[in-house]
């Protein structure tokens, strides 16, 4: 037998062939480990392979080549032992979501950061993976929860998010643990629907290219306190030509039910008016301390004949018992035209975020009698 022109019967050639082989061993080590580092430094490359991927399913892909932003910002990659550290091996989770789930974190210079570990098992692709880090990338807003860092490294995909400590709405408005709080009151839900507003028409009219957030949930929506809310968890997000000004795109419905617009359901044609009527949902939810979903019925359906009677009394019939009434009347009137006018079956006739935004702040801002000399009106 002959391996690179040596006897292997020539016992003279057994150390040369066994150092050959040794060598060979070392190499692979090393050319491994150099490929494994590459691959969490190499932002720029795995980027372009996203875009080449969206290519196949969405005409013109999407530009998400974004070494510079990430040059340019205080944004900083990890490796995955450092994570490991921090989240003491995973221990503390504080969040779960469809294909992740999320870990308190103390960084090294002391934050507390909270770490989204995608899983690929459970559908978290590493497109969407990309997807998501290239949206945090490109947007800065107070009411969206920021990107602080990631890590792409020995087979995992790991975001670092600002940390926000009280939990989601939905946590405090359905859960023993946020009835434990006490009831959120009448004014802590305008105010979270205000920031919401802000933070999607952020998305839709500031940030370039425009977001679709596509899971507007109470889930979704963290609590700073009961007063300030963000907007958390892009993976589901569309951004780029399909979400300009009346652009609209073919595409799987995704989502979460009782918050999906219905037109998105039936053409599949996604906008930045799905959002806005995830929102309505929303706002039914302040409204009413309800689910949005009633069994198989959605809250959206469940409460159309009282929102849609044009009565105050019924309309003040769908409030949250738990609030004792303790609702201004005005504000009551405002919220639920602003919800009928975000759940019209049509989309094009739904109001764009900006008009929803400066509705909801204004109905905050403005004292009892500007709201009445505004001659609102709760459509039939």
């Amino acid at each position: 037998m002959w391996f690179f022109g040596f006897s292997s019967t020539n016992p003279r050639n057994y150390g040369i062939i066994a150092a050959i082989i040794l060598l060979l061993i070392y190499l692979t080590f090393t050319l491994r480990k150099w490929a494994t580092n590459l691959e969490s430094k190499s932002f720029k490359n795995k980027l372009k392979a996203a875009d080449q991927e969206e290519e196949d399913d969405e005409k013109g892909g999407r530009a998400i080549a974004l070494t510079s932003s990430l040059a340019s910002s205080s944004i900083r990659t990890y490796g995955v032992e450092e994570l490991r550290v921090a989240t003491r091996d995973f221990r503390i989770r504080v969040g779960v979501g469809a294909s992740s789930q999320v870990f308190l974190a103390q960084l090294g210079d002391g934050r507390f950061g909270a770490v989204k570990r995608v899983m690929e098992e459970k559908g978290g692709s590493r497109k969407m993976f990309l997807d998501e880090v290239s949206v945090l990338l490109r947007i800065s807003h107070p009411n969206l929860v920021g990107l602080m860092g990631f890590c792409l490294d020995k087979g995992e995909q790991l975001l670092v998010l600002e940390y926000v400590p009280n939990k989601s709405l939905f946590d405090r408005l359905h859960t023993p643990y946020g009835q434990s709080l006490g009831v959120l009151s009448w004014r802590s839900r305008l105010s979270i629907a205000a920031d919401i507003a802000r933070a999607l028409d952020y998305l839709h009219s500031i940030a370039d290219p425009p977001v679709i957030h596509r899971d507007v949930k109470s889930s979704n929506i963290l609590l700073v306190d009961d007063h300030r809310a963000k907007l958390a968890d892009f993976g589901l997000c569309k951004l780029g030509h399909e979400a300009s000004a009346g652009g609209q795109t073919q595409t799987a419905v995704k989502g979460s039910l009782g918050y999906v617009d219905t037109s998105y359901l039936s053409t599949g044609k996604v906008s930045r008016k799905s959002d806005v009527y995830s929102f309505g949902v929303l706002l039914l939810e302040l409204v009413t301390g309800l689910r949005s979903l009633q069994g198989s019925v959605t809250l959206a359906e469940w409460s159309e004949g009282w929102r849609g009677s044009g009565s105050l009394e019924a309309v003040e019939g769908m409030v949250d018992p738990k609030l004792g009434g303790e609702v201004d009347v005005e504000q009551l009137k405002v919220v639920v035209e602003v919800a009928n006018l975000a759940l019209l079956e049509d989309a094009e006739a739904r109001p764009d975020m900006s008009h929803v935004s400066c509705r909801i702040s204004s109905c905050l801002e403005l004292p009892e009698t500007n709201l009445e000399a505004a001659d609102l009106q709760l459509p039939v």
